[in-house]
Order: C-alpha cells, then structure tokens, then sequence
C-alpha cells in the first residue's frame, strides 16, 4: 500500500468524531465503547442492555455506507491476500481480544484516555505483536508485498 497526496484532515475528522463518540457513551451510559465487548454482549442479550448496543452498531455500519457512497474515493483501499490469510488473521484478533479483555477500540480509545495502566499494557502488547508479524511476513517470509 502506498500513501499519496497524504492531507491529515480525514484522520483528524475522523479521530475527533471517535474521542467523542467514545467520550459520550461513556458519559451517558457508563460504558466503554469497545467493539468487541459491544459485539459479544449484542449477541448475547441482557434485558435494557442490548438496544443501544445495536443502535451503536448499525451507526457504524450506516455511517461507513454515507461515507463510502458520499465520498466514493474513501473505499479506495482493498485487503491484499487470500481469503485464508484474512480470515486466519482475523482469527488471531479475536484470540487476542478474548485474551486480552478487549480490543484496540476498547482498549486503546477508551482504555488509555482513561489512564488505565492494564489498558497501556494491552495496547504495548497487541501493537508490538503486530509490528512483530508484519515485518516477519513482509521482510522474513517475503509474502505481503514489502514495498
């Protein structure tokens, strides 16, 4: 994947947009606002606990779609391997939430703009295992595509 004509305002949109999402679920609900924990206990329903987990799911979901169909050149980037690579690492995130508690949402959106110290450590964790493999499978095994 290459970068061009790189403009920081998308990001930074999009990261303002997030922080204060995440702040206010957590102000107005008391909840972190960590998509796998979200996802889990959506899937596993808890009465008066389940309707803004939803609502909070399908915002993501319709929220990509506006963007997608109102800037059309934001899908410009497409997964690169075979469906087993993406599904096997998929897998491995999902190993790495349930053993870590959470995900990078949960973890390093909510987790670290608390200030919790178990939260800095899963995201030390999961970002260093994840430039470990990336370099491993780029530069190591030769497949990815180093460019």
């Amino acid at each position: 994947m290459t970068i061009v004509n790189f403009t920081p305002w998308p990001a930074l949109i999009g990261g303002v947009i997030l922080g204060l999402s995440s702040g206010l679920v957590l102000l107005l609900n008391g909840k972190i606002a960590g998509i796998s924990g979200i996802v889990s206990r959506a899937l596993s329903p808890v009465r008066g606990d389940t309707a803004w987990r939803v609502v909070f799911l399908v915002g993501m979901v319709l929220g990509g779609a506006a963007t997608f169909a109102l800037w059309p050149q934001s899908a410009a980037f497409q997964m690169q391997g075979s469906w087993l690579t993406i599904l096997g690492a998929g897998f491995l995130v999902g190993l790495g939430t349930r053993l870590s508690g959470g995900c990078t949402s949960g973890h390093g959106v909510c987790g670290l703009g608390r200030g919790s110290l178990p939260s800095l450590v899963a995201v030390m964790t999961f970002m260093g295992a994840g430039f470990a493999v990336v370099y491993a499978a780029r530069h190591v095994i030769g497949v990815g595509g180093a460019q």
